[in-house]
């Protein structure tokens, strides 16, 4: 509905026959997203007017009500099969606050509702991979806000979606913390259990349509993981890796003002390796127009992005892994997975290291590397360096790997690059060594 009235948060109330999207063809959208590599897509199901892209039986403010598909179209439903014909996992985003519904603000009759919403799009609509959950809580129809039972929903989304992630504020995924794309130097999968608080997160997220909160950058929770940051904290830790989110626009909804604002492919592929190569996983919004299609400038866009993607990853340098104690396993020929046989140091080795040496010179831009995480998050620093000549000189280096982290630096020419890890909080194990070559 706000793309139909060219608005980023919706009042509701909205006229629903304003809703009729003519061309509306989720193929489209989900090739397109295919196409920048996403291997998952979440749809905005419910966004905070209350407008449902689905016939709710909850309530009649839905697209039942619209002249689109004679009043017989699900929006859901379609995306939910345009993804599995497309090979991308499906998720949903259903905002708690709701602007329409006039339990909003009573309390229990109000989760009542919102779990009666959350159950149809968990039950009608197959497997789900992630549920995400919006922070926004500001003033329903009645003037009064609503106390989320946060509890109440996770308990509905485990007993239904048993394998799907709750994303935001839940307990599965955590926010980077704004909607800009920045990402933090070091992002650390472990952390204090507090950063769990659902009601802290909703009290950092939006608040008001100002247009300005998409690219704000707070500065003042920059380290979250480190020995300083869990100090006091270590009888209370959890998993609780990070999401990067932003959108490909300056809105998150499509405006035609700013058709000439699509971000460029080469800023989203910085993007992409700041928060893929930095221990977390990347949302990138991209949304459609009032008639139901991807514009052409953003499906350019994403399948650039893809195409620089696959290109880095195939730049990867065949090199044969030397390790300073262990086996080196398969480390050296897994990215961009994860070896089948990661490396493990002996305990006592004082300074962990893998080299993976080149059949001769070669330009050298990049080195990805990736831990076991089954085993946790154990590395506390990581060194890169590159040999020439003899000589070892000092590429990268970084705190957390996590999951993946990769190190770019200006293209050097080298026979060799050593990985070591000087610090760690337990026996390192590494799934992934990689070395990237300059584009030629």
């Amino acid at each position: 509905m706000n793309t139909m009235t060219d608005r980023e948060w919706g009042e509701g109330h909205d006229d629903p026959a304003l809703f009729d999207p003519s061309g509306l063809d989720a193929d489209q959208w989900v090739a397109a997203l295919k196409s920048a590599g996403m291997t998952g897509v979440i749809l905005t199901c419910k966004h905070h007017d209350g407008f449902c892209l689905w016939p709710s039986d909850a309530t009649a403010y839905t697209v039942a009500a619209s002249p689109w598909r004679g009043g017989e179209g699900d929006v859901v439903a379609e995306v939910a099969d345009a993804a599995r014909r497309h090979g991308l996992r499906f998720g949903i985003y259903l905002s708690p606050w709701d602007r329409t519904e006039s339990s909003y603000g009573s309390g229990t009759a109000y989760d009542d509702f919102y779990v009666a919403q959350l159950t149809e799009l968990l039950t009608r609509y197959g497997p789900v991979f992630t549920v995400w959950l919006d922070g926004a809580n500001g003033e329903g129809p009645n003037g009064r806000r609503q106390v989320y039972d946060w509890d109440r929903y996770y308990a509905v989304v485990r007993e239904l979606q048993p394998d799907a992630v709750i994303s935001v504020c839940g307990p599965d995924v955590r926010w980077c913390g704004n909607e800009a794309g920045d990402t933090r130097p070091d992002e650390w999968s472990v952390v204090p259990r507090a950063l769990q608080d659902a009601e802290r997160t909703a009290d950092r997220s939006q608040h008001a349509d100002d247009g300005r909160f998409a690219r704000r950058v707070r500065s003042d929770d920059r380290d979250l993981g480190s020995r300083a940051a869990l100090a006091g904290h270590e009888d209370d830790l959890v998993w609780y890796p990070a999401e990067v989110n932003t959108s490909i626009r300056l809105g998150w909804f499509h405006h035609p003002a700013e058709d000439a604002a699509v971000r460029s492919a080469d800023e989203l592929f910085t993007i992409y390796l700041r928060a893929v190569g930095g221990n977390s996983c990347f949302l990138l919004n991209v949304p459609p127009d009032r008639y139901g299609r991807v514009r052409d400038i953003d499906v350019a866009v994403l399948g650039q992005l893809g195409r620089r993607i696959e290109d880095f990853r195939a730049r990867r340098i065949e090199a044969t892994a030397v390790v300073s104690s262990g086996t080196a396993g398969d480390v050296a020929t897994a990215w961009p997975g994860r070896g089948r046989t990661p490396w493990r140091p002996d305990d006592a080795d004082e300074l962990p290291c893998v080299t993976l040496v080149f059949a001769g010179p070669r330009r050298v831009e990049a080195v990805a590397l990736g831990e076991d995480i089954a085993q946790g998050q154990r590395i506390e620093h990581v060194v890169v360096r590159g040999r020439r000549g003899g000589w070892w000189t000092t590429l990268a280096e970084a705190n957390a790997v996590g999951h993946q982290r990769i190190l770019t630096f200006p293209p050097t020419e080298l026979d060799a690059v050593r990985v070591e890890v000087p610090q760690r909080r337990d026996t390192p194990v590494v799934a992934r060594v990689a070395v990237i070559g300059e584009a030629s």
